[in-house]
């Protein structure tokens, strides 16, 4: 492969995972605002823990109808003016959730209309949220060369969570020096209207990138199909892909259960057990999990941007090794890792033992989710789904995905309350279950192109 191809589809990916850096940077902004929020619309209220989780958790509900509408978009429109389109709503959602006050309300007066109008532009945000995480590796899988796809599909789950690292360093920054009184004023604001800047530059960007081969292949655009397809893969590697494409759209169905159930399983439950894991506990509520752990507001925002690194470090480590090692032996390394960090700190808390120690097994664990079930859950939804049911089955592997991230974070405060040894032991159970699952019905797809995807779904379901 020549050197120009490669920095061509290299720079259509880097364009692309700045919906992933998007998709980070709007669920973890929260992290740091949270504590604010809860001030402000929920405690100024006199309202409980259940509404203190539902808001935080908010943009989930956005995500979800996100996640689900994604496949329409993609089939109707395409993928690229669908990006468009979550690209619009971060930005909406970044000025309106800094001011929700914006026409209706009085500012610094708490209301219960301010409180849903609040909710509505978190949610707006999560529909641009759930679009992006949909889109944007079923995007870069279409692009990619089979050979490069594990790694250059993993760049956007890198983008997320350099996205969540760029926002803790925007939050702390935001904070650093200033008092408590003005974070719950103006501080927490300007965590939210930070991300505009990431979102216009996402939406200009998009204009300079092309559409899908595969989504114009199934509509019959071939001749600009081949175009794209030649400029990533030379002339002859693109005619024999083209030749591929267009034979799993003429000799199939395109029905959703076509290929059988377990297609559809597989992507629902890769997406459930990435949530119940417990993953985006550690990355909502990490300043408070710090500060429990007698850390003060400001060094539990620094430890939240360590947290930050090892996100980073170990991602790369995922990029480097998921096409070489393939992605099952990936996912069951991390199963372990993550099992054996929860219960562990499941019987630190047990014990009230608070301290190094729990920070190390925080440490395990996250690592373990950055090197697998983070980036390699995505990897596999871009690429277990035949051509053409891919816009639409990946719709609902996203919106199972969003649905159990939504019940897992609205949820952890009051289990918290409860007993924090057993919410932690729920979550290293799930870990187990995500080993086995993964042991006994994951395909592996390494150095597969999407159309050999298909086969396998084919013989599989001929057995």
């Amino acid at each position: 492969m020549s050197e120009k191809p490669t920095i061509y589809f290299t720079s259509i990916t880097l364009v692309a995972t700045l919906g992933g850096l998007l998709f980070g940077y709007d669920t973890a902004v929260i992290s740091g605002a949270e504590k604010s929020i809860n001030n402000y619309l929920v405690q100024g209220l006199g309202l409980n823990s259940w509404i203190h989780g539902a808001t935080v958790s908010s943009a989930l509900v956005g995500c979800i109808i996100g996640g689900a509408v994604s496949g329409i978009f993609a089939s109707q429109i395409g993928r690229k003016k669908s990006l468009m389109i979550a690209a619009l709503l971060f930005f909406i959602s970044a000025l309106g959730s800094g001011h929700p006050e914006f026409l209706f309300f009085e500012k610094g007066k708490a209301t219960l209309g301010l409180l849903y109008m609040f909710n509505f532009y978190r949610i707006i945000g999560g529909i641009g949220v759930g679009m992006a995480s949909a889109l944007v590796p079923m995007y870069i899988g279409e692009i990619a060369p089979a050979e490069l796809r594990g790694r250059l599909v993993s760049l956007n789950q890198f983008a997320i969570v350099f996205g969540m690292l760029v926002v803790y360093f925007v939050n702390w920054g935001i904070i650093n020096d200033q008092s408590l009184e003005w974070v719950n004023a103006i501080g927490w604001r300007r965590m939210f209207l930070s991300e505009a800047i990431p979102a216009g530059l996402f939406g200009l960007l998009l204009f300079l990138v092309p559409k899908s081969p595969r989504y114009l292949a199934l509509n019959n655009n071939d001749e600009k199909a081949l175009s794209i397809l030649t400029k990533i893969n030379g002339k002859n590697e693109a005619n024999k892909i083209l030749k591929e494409i267009k034979g799993t759209i003429e000799h199939h169905s395109g029905k959703l259960f076509s290929y059988g159930k377990l297609v559809i399983l597989v992507g629902v439950l890769l997406s459930v057990f990435q949530q119940f894991v417990g993953i985006n506990v550690a990355l909502y509520y990490a300043p408070r999990i710090f500060e429990s752990m007698g850390a003060a507001k400001d060094a539990s925002m620094l430890q939240t941007i360590v947290m930050g690194l090892i996100n980073v470090i170990f991602t790369v480590i995922a990029i480097l090794t998921v096409d070489r090692w393939g992605r099952k032996p990936l996912l069951m390394v991390g199963s372990i890792g993550m099992a054996i960090g929860m219960f562990a700190i499941a019987a630190l808390s047990y014990s009230e033992i608070i301290g190094i120690s729990t920070l190390a097994f925080i440490i395990l664990y996250t690592a373990s989710f950055m090197m697998s079930w983070g980036p390699v859950c995505w990897v596999l939804i871009s690429e277990i789904y035949p051509n053409k049911i891919r816009g639409r089955a990946v719709a609902i592997a996203v919106m199972a995905q969003w649905g159990a991230n939504y019940f897992i974070s609205s949820t952890y405060p009051a289990m918290m309350e409860f007993s924090g040894a057993a919410t932690y032991s729920f979550y290293g159970i799930m870990s187990v279950l995500s080993f086995l699952f993964v042991w006994k019905l994951v395909p592996e797809t390494k150095n597969r192109s999407l159309e050999e995807m298909e086969e396998l779904w084919i013989t599989q379901k001929s057995k």
